[in-house]
């Protein structure tokens, strides 16, 4: 049986081992513990895995798989899939223009610049086996989306028109990952972006969560307004502005995603909590 390694049991990629069926899935988290096993213990795991995927993100001390398991990964010897959960954010800013999986990064924020390090480092790895990496754009999903925010009051309907972006379903990242795993591990490198066919407003969707739920939005915010008390991460978000497209991917994979826009994305989460999830 195929076996898979996946560092970090967090939320992308605890839906990731869900999806991976056929495979035997072992994953890491930095304690062990449940369903897990200590990151620092993976050394066997390694050894035995055919396919290994990463969601840990680089620091300012680079990839932390890499640093620690570099060489055993490099001399795993049934190794023939590497997956990377990376971020759409090695783009950088575009001022609004369209980018696709053949753009090539241009980082503009030491986070795009250590991410992009990090897609470098683990690409080496593609004259042996096959080295996917996933761009991902705003990940959301069952309890991370914004129809919690407006339940605990800390939603903000942030206005900044023509600011869009793309986000992604935790549901269609696992589809994502699921089937490149399953197509032919020809060795080289290839690149995927996961976001929605729609970009938009902030406030659109906040817009739209607030409806479902059947309460007023939060009160509009002007960009300039909220400025000068964001956070160092929120100012960075809100000085990029990118359209990220993945037709080229779903054709690639062979997938359609199963929430194209936030819309279907936020009735679904709602549809989940209320026990009534189609099949």
């Amino acid at each position: 049986m195929d076996r898979l390694l996946i560092f970090g049991l967090g939320y992308s990629g605890t839906a990731i081992a869900r999806a991976a069926t056929g495979f035997a899935v072992i994953a890491t988290s930095r304690s062990g513990g449940g369903d897990a096993i200590p990151f620092d213990a993976a050394g066997p795991a390694i050894a035995e895995a055919t396919h290994i995927l990463t969601t840990a993100a680089p620091d300012a001390h680079g990839d932390p798989v890499l640093a620690r398991y570099q060489a055993a990964i490099a001399a795993a010897p049934k190794l023939r899939w590497i997956g990377y959960l990376s971020s759409t954010v090695v783009y950088g800013n575009r001022d609004g223009a369209w980018v696709d999986e053949d753009t090539p990064p241009a980082p503009s924020q030491p986070r795009g610049r250590r991410r992009l390090e990090a897609e470098q480092a683990w690409a080496r790895f593609g004259d042996r086996c096959r080295v996917d990496v996933f761009r991902l754009g705003g990940i959301y999903g069952p309890h991370r989306s914004v129809l919690d925010d407006l339940r605990t009051g800390t939603a903000r309907r942030m206005v900044k028109p023509g600011h869009r972006f793309g986000r992604i379903h935790r549901d269609d990242i696992a589809q994502a990952v699921a089937a490149a795993m399953r197509q032919p591990s020809v060795p080289g490198m290839r690149v995927f972006n996961l976001t929605d066919d729609e970009p938009t407003e902030s406030a659109e969707v906040v817009t739209e969560a607030a409806a479902l739920l059947g309460v007023d939005p939060p009160p509009a915010v002007a960009f300039a307004d909220a400025l000068p008390a964001m956070s160092p991460m929120a100012r960075s978000f809100w000085a990029e502005n990118r359209r990220v497209a993945s037709a080229k991917t779903k054709a690639a994979l062979g997938i359609s995603w199963l929430y194209p826009t936030y819309r279907e994305g936020l009735r679904a989460i709602l549809a989940e909590e209320r026990g009534n999830r189609p099949p």
